[in-house]
This record gives structure tokens, C-alpha cells and sequence, in this order.
């Protein structure tokens, strides 16, 4: 929308032509999605708070955790928000990758509001079945997994890049459907695993994010990804815009959600998040970095299958509990130490992860 605006306003003063400008298009997507995020936020928790829209917490969890019961949860919707209106309002709508990432985004979204309403408003604590759910999840990252692969326009969006190596990478073939239906799928799952404590989240997505817009930028400018011999996907660089509106938001949502947390993200923007992450993580050719960086969600991830795999086979517990920030709840470390420290080691495997860039 602001680019036709753009086109308008630039009749009448050539001054206006900044807007066509990507990194400026950011930069405004960031202070949208942020100011969205601060308008709505108060009233939305409000509104939550009167409903008794509140979190349950599981009896059999850390006793910490008893205080947080009845804090108003679903929260995630302010996120969809303001991601949603700042990147109708800040990119390029012509862009199909646009159009791709925010539906699959939205989709997941839907699909953990379905989750929460049923747990929060219904009194069902099992919420949406883990067959229904991840139906549901399969059925949106395979129709976005066969429609990029069917409308792939270059070699290069349907290749396997090996990061660390120069001139690595696999043509994929239809495999390249398989490859984004897992990460999309695993990547939704992961994060909505690590939503556990205040901010442990969402402060990670953030920094992913960011560290995505950097690759979504050169990727999609031909020169820099000739230079760091990364996959140039033509218009890729629109997806800068996206992701700044993702880091606007949740720097916008980690305002109210900071420990101790005023309103929690809940399945809805959980699922969502890791979706939008894995999505553009495949736009860009960049799933390897994706582990690499997100290694937190995907420790919290082999954490709960090594628990549930040993305590089925053995009947014994690895940990005390997991995910495994519970575990080292009930080992007596702090909550505000617990995210802190994880939010720390993601920053440096999202360095890690940028320094793929050159160390190739």
C-alpha cells in the first residue's frame, strides 16, 4: 500500500522516492509493527484480563509456576496484528513471497487460536488434538511446499545449500517439497515447545528474524550473493520487510510478556512464529543456518523426544522434567536466570549462523 502511495506522492515531489527504498520500507515495517504492538497491547490484555481469558498451569509442574495461573494468555493474536498491518502497509504486494509468508504465518496461527480457544474458553485442557493439529500444520506447509516448487522461477530456489562450503549444494527435485514441509512443520512446533517461560520465546524469534532480513537482503540482491556465494533468489529481498515487521512485533509483544509476564503468547502465536521462521528460513535457502540458530528450540525439541522416548522404552525420566527449561526450573535455578542465559547462548549461534556468510 505505501508503495502506491509512494508512486503518487513522488509526482509531486521527487523527495518521496525514499519510500521506494527497501531498507527504508524496514525500518518503517519495525516502528509500525512496534507502535501497532504499544497501541494495542494495553487493550488487549484488558479485555483478556475481563473475559478470564487466563493460562492454566499443569498441576504436575515447577510450583513456581502456580502464581501464573489465571495471567491472561492468547496474546499472540497482537502479535498476527501487527505483523499482518505493517507488512500489508510496508511491502511490496506484488511480491508472491510476501504473500506466501504472511498466509502460512496466519494460517498456523489459526490453527493455535483453535488450539487456546478450546483449552481457555471451552475448558477442554487438551485443546485441539495432536492429530487435528498437526493435520492442520501438514495441510498448510505442503500447499506452500508444492505451489513455491511448482512456481519456482531459478535452479536456485529449489537447491540444498550446505552453509561452511562454497560450492556445495544439491538440486532437490521434488524433495525440495519434503524439505520445506519439515521445516516449516518442525520449526512451528519447536518454538511453540519453548514458549514456556516469560520472554524464553519470543527474544530468540527476534534475533532469528533479524538475522534473517539480512540473508532474505543479500540473497536477493545479486551482486552481494554473487560476492558471498549464497543462492541470488530474484525478489527475495522483500521478505527484509516481513521480518522486520516480525521483530517489531515481538520486541512490541516482549514489552508486556518480560518476567514477570502481563499476558502470554499462547498456541497462537507460537505456532505462527516458528512457521514464519521456517518459511522464510526456505525462501532463502538457509534451513542449515536455521538449526544452527535456533539451536535453543531445537535442544527444548531433543529434550522432550529423548524424555518421552526413555520414560516409553526404560519408564525412566532422563530429566526431571522437560522441555528442558522445566528441568532446570526444578533444579533450582531462577526463571529470569533460566531465560537470560538461553537468551544469551542464541545470540551467539545466531553469530554463528551470520558468519556463514563469509566463512565459506
Amino acid at each position: 500500500m505505501l508503495l502506491l502511495l509512494a508512486d503518487y506522492l513522488t509526482n509531486l515531489d521527487s523527495g518521496f522516492r525514499v519510500l521506494h527504498y527497501l531498507t527504508f520500507r524496514a525500518i518503517l515495517g519495525v516502528l509500525t509493527a512496534l507502535t501497532i504492538s504499544f497501541i494495542i497491547g494495553p487493550i488487549m490484555i484488558e479485555k483478556l484480563t475481563r473475559r478470564k481469558i487466563g493460562q492454566s498451569v499443569r498441576d504436575d509442574g515447577p510450583q513456581s509456576h502456580f502464581s501464573k495461573s489465571g495471567t491472561p494468555t492468547m496474546g499472540g493474536t497482537m502479535i498476527l496484528l501487527s505483523v499482518a498491518i505493517s507488512t500489508l502497509l510496508c511491502a511490496d504486494l506484488s511480491n508472491r513471497y510476501i504473500w506466501v509468508v504472511l498466509l502460512v504465518t496466519l494460517a498456523h496461527g489459526v490453527i493455535g487460536f483453535i488450539d487456546d480457544y478450546k483449552k481457555v474458553l471451552l475448558g477442554n485442557s487438551d485443546g485441539l488434538s495432536a492429530k487435528a493439529k498437526y493435520l492442520g500444520q501438514s495441510v498448510v506447509a505442503l500447499s506452500a511446499a508444492v505451489y513455491l516448487y511448482k512456481t519456482a522461477q531459478v535452479g536456485a530456489e529449489t537447491q540444498y545449500i550446505v552453509p561452511f562450503f562454497k560450492n556445495v549444494s544439491l538440486n532437490l527435485g521434488w524433495g525440495y517439497i519434503v524439505v520445506t514441509y519439515f521445516v516449516i512443520v518442525g520449526s512451528s512446533n519447536a518454538v511453540n515447545l519453548t514458549d514456556g517461560l516469560d520472554g524464553l520465546a519470543i527474544m530468540p524469534t527476534v534475533m532469528i528474524a533479524a538475522a534473517l532480513a539480512i540473508f532474505a537482503y543479500l540473497s536477493g540482491h545479486a551482486n552481494f550473493a554473487q560476492y558471498l556465494q549464497i543462492p541470488h533468489i530474484p525478489r527475495s529481498g522483500e521478505l527484509v520487510v516481513f521480518c522486520a515487521a516480525l521483530v517489531g512485533s515481538g520486541l512490541g509483544f516482549l514489552w508486556f510478556n518480560a518476567y514477570p509476564a502481563m499476558v502470554f503468547m499462547g498456541d497462537v502465536g507460537a505456532l505462527a512464529l516458528g512457521a514464519a521462521l521456517g518459511i522464510v528460513a526456505v525462501l532463502v535457502r538457509q534451513e542449515v543456518v536455521l538449526v544452527i540458530m535456533g539451536g535453543i528450540f531445537v535442544v527444548e525439541t531433543i529434550s522432550v523426544i529423548i524424555q518421552v522416548g526413555s520414560y516409553k522404552t526404560r519408564k525412566k525420566r532422563v530429566f526431571l522434567m522437560a522441555p528442558i527449561h522445566h528441568h532446570y526450573e526444578l533444579k533450582g535455578w531462577p526463571e529470569p536466570r533460566i531465560i537470560v542465559r538461553f537468551w544469551i547462548i542464541s545470540v551467539i549461534l545466531v553469530l554463528i549462523g551470520l558468519a556463514t556468510l563469509k566463512l565459506r
